[in-house]
């Protein structure tokens, strides 16, 4: 039978899959986009983009609106360590403005949506149906819960230690030229421009995330209007593997290790252009070692800094020995900003 529907049916319409559609789209693959929400999709999100995500989106035609920022800053009560990135600036970008771009972009390449959740997926050697769909691939860019990973059979675990997000917006004027991580006992804040008078503040921790946790931050954002909180979690997810016959997982759903470095989108928009490499040559298996390649720094750089930070005497020496070993600090940064 040679009879399809589309190329590529994507299930998730966040930047992953977005991202996907957009590189099949290139390349000439028809697409149908799966999701079950309307208009710009909001969620727990450090909303930063790192320089080589930024370039990436770019390459696709899309150009979020947000605020430049130049590196990272690990702050505690007492310590400041900076690393500028190497390759140029990266960009906060609010997650519904960044969603918001890439869904233009995409139906502006003539992709094509469908309101719909898909919970069940049947496939053969040639063919792959959803929703009433029938396509030559199927993508799952769902989430770190992915249906689409369990409806394959394709296992996930949450590893440890077990960490959750929170992130709030605050309306105050940005205040640094980097993406500030605020380290305490108990959990990191990230601070992301994404607005001239808004920053993101995203808490990372083992507990329920309490802003209390770093008195001089607070400080900082003072009396400020806050919108609500989003959360997300637990953030390690193992995943067995990344391809089951013809069905494909990027982003979040094809593991996360842990929000701490901060260039899960950026990650998610590489993988969408490997992937959609992998189906367009008709290998999909080479699509398992392209991910492995382009995740090695961000897995093994956060795992071993989750690791480090679990012991608490560890854990107050990473911002000192930031700041004393600033060239150490500048290459775990623009490792992870490429």
């Amino acid at each position: 039978m040679t009879n399809f529907d589309t190329d590529l049916l994507i299930v998730g319409g966040g930047p992953g899959g977005l991202a996907t559609a957009l590189h099949a789209r290139r390349l000439g693959l028809s697409v149908i986009v799966a999701e079950q929400r309307e208009g710009p999709i909001d969620k727990a999100c450090g909303e930063g983009l790192m320089p080589g995500g930024l370039a990436e989106l770019a390459s696709l035609g899309v150009d979020p609106v947000g605020m430049p920022f130049h590196g990272i800053a690990y702050v505690s009560e007492c310590h400041r360590a900076e690393a500028r990135f190497r390759g140029g600036a990266g960009r906060g970008v609010r997650r519904t403005t960044l969603h918001a771009a890439l869904a233009a972009r995409a139906k502006e390449q003539d992709t094509e949506w469908i309101q719909t959740r898909v919970t069940t997926i049947e496939q053969d050697a040639h063919s792959v149906t959803a929703a009433g769909v029938r396509a030559k691939w199927l993508v799952g860019a769902d989430g770190l819960h992915s249906t689409v990973r369990r409806a394959v059979g394709i296992t996930a675990t949450a590893g440890k230690p077990r960490r959750y997000g929170v992130r709030r917006h605050f309306k105050v004027p940005a205040w640094s030229e980097f993406v500030e991580v605020h380290w305490s006992r108990w959990g990191e804040a990230y601070v992301t421009p994404v607005e001239p008078d808004l920053v993101g503040v995203a808490i990372l921790s083992r507990g329920r995330p309490d802003l209390a946790w770093f008195p001089w931050l607070v400080r900082q954002l003072g009396t400020a209007e806050h919108g609500p909180a989003r959360g997300c979690g637990p953030l390690r997810q193992v995943v067995s593997r990344r391809v089951a016959g013809r069905v494909l997982l990027v982003g979040d759903a094809a593991g996360y290790e842990d929000a701490l470095t901060g260039e899960g989108i950026s990650l998610a928009v590489k993988q969408a252009g490997a992937l959609v490499n992998a189906i367009a040559d008709d290998a999909p298996a080479s699509y398992e070692a392209a991910w492995h390649r382009i995740t090695r720094n961000y897995r093994l750089l956060t795992r071993a800094l989750v690791l480090a930070s679990a012991p608490r005497p560890l854990r107050r020496a990473i911002v000192p020995a930031g700041q004393l070993l600033p060239s150490a600090f500048r290459l775990g940064v623009n490792a992870l900003a490429g």
